[in-house]
């Protein structure tokens, strides 16, 4: 039976997942992490078993031979049934709107796409030139986190800066995480049994990295990424909002370059920043129950970034039929999601405590509550799978 192989690719790690194309159905699953590393850790799913192994000192090519080694080890397909091979890439820029088979037009194209997501599309052009190699007679496709997002309304869309300078460059808010948005929202329509285009959502991607996306008329309307996936809520390791006033005083007050400063930005705030010892918020969860005052305030901080992009998107859709909660954070974090909730209750946004804390997807609000909150565990890897359907 054919298969679509699917990679999502970090700077040390590589996730990835075989689907069977035509039932959607699951194959196996697994994850390197730690590549470049005395030890990469390597995990693979499948029949409801779980192995993982230690091996030492994987490079990124070392790292693709053995999930293909593994996808062949323990029968989840022969190479020869992959007939796709699709990759997530953050940044499609204005450039790509659907899912694209890569060509060497493609694949330069995500190259020079680097600027608007620096930490992601090099990482993933890497792994399409692996595959390529390893499997050069396989087809492989892109599905771009930013396609969602390509067509919300030029208001929330670009910043106030010279309209000539906004068109030059193509200076505008891109979003992120739009596989995983676009999935929540259909979603949504599908268990309130109700047509997306009627439905006015706010969706809370909350992860490692977060985002909040508003959806209207079945399309993505603002989204609290920008330019990059650097602003917008606080996250594991990224600032998120801050004033760009703040990237010259820093390098003239700490001698730093503009890219130390960007790097600081990015890998060294967030949530590490303000606690000063972790990027997780299982982590920082476990130092608020003890009374760490710089875990409290992360968390806090976190809260209050993800309640002021609520309150606003609330505001521009006129009100909402649903609060959607994902990710990492978003699915599990029982306590966060509940002390999330009670602020937005002057919304009008109510939550069952019991239903929170059975941790289920479905609606989490009480019964007769108008707007509906919502648990939906977010499948970025089966949207993908239905992008690519949607092309080949």
């Amino acid at each position: 039976m054919d298969k679509v192989l699917l990679l999502n690719a970090g700077s040390s790690s590589v996730k990835w997942k075989v689907f069977e194309i035509e039932s959607e159905k699951v194959a196996g699953e697994g994850e390197v992490e730690r590549i470049n590393t005395p030890q990469a850790l390597v995990t693979t799913k499948f029949n409801g078993e779980k192995k993982q192994s230690q091996e030492p000192n994987l490079e990124y090519e070392d790292a693709v031979r053995m999930i293909l080694n593994k996808i062949e080890e323990f029968k989840i397909a022969s190479l020869n049934e992959i007939q796709i091979v699709g990759h997530r890439v953050v940044a499609g820029g204005q450039k790509f709107k659907k899912a694209t088979l890569i060509t060497p037009e493609v694949l330069q194209a995500i190259k020079d796409l680097k600027d608007f997501a620096p930490l992601h599309n090099p990482h993933e052009a890497r792994y399409v030139e692996l595959m390529q190699k390893i499997l050069p007679n396989v087809d492989q496709y892109a599905v771009f986190d930013s396609i969602f997002f390509t067509d919300m309304p030029e208001s929330n869309a670009i910043y106030s800066l010279p309209y000539e300078l906004t068109q030059k460059y193509q200076i505008q808010r891109y979003g992120e995480h739009g596989i995983s948005h676009s999935y929540l929202a259909e979603r949504t329509a599908e268990l309130l049994n109700r047509p997306l285009n009627e439905l006015k959502i706010i969706t809370l991607h909350l992860g490692s990295g977060a985002s909040v996306a508003a959806i209207k008329d079945g399309k993505a309307f603002d989204s609290s990424m920008g330019f990059t996936p650097l602003t917008g809520l606080t996250m594991g390791t990224r600032a998120g909002d801050v004033d760009p006033a703040i990237v010259p005083f820093l390098m003239e007050k700490e001698d730093m370059t503009a890219e130390e400063v960007m790097t600081l930005l990015n890998d060294q705030s967030g949530l590490l920043g303000i606690s000063e010892s972790s990027s997780d918020m299982r982590d920082i969860e476990a130092a608020w129950k003890k009374g760490d005052h710089q875990a409290s305030l992360a968390r806090e901080i976190f809260i209050n970034r993800v309640v002021k992009y609520v309150g606003a998107y609330f505001a521009e859709l006129g009100g909402i039929d649903a609060l959607v909660l994902a990710g990492g954070i978003g699915e599990h974090q029982v306590d966060l999601r509940l002390a999330l909730l009670k602020q937005l209750r002057v919304l009008g946004i109510e939550v069952d405590e019991k239903l929170n804390q059975a941790n289920q997807e479905g609606i989490i609000s009480p019964k007769d509550a108008q707007i509906k909150t919502m648990l939906i565990p977010t499948n970025e890897e089966l949207q993908m799978v239905r992008q690519i359907k949607k092309e080949i």
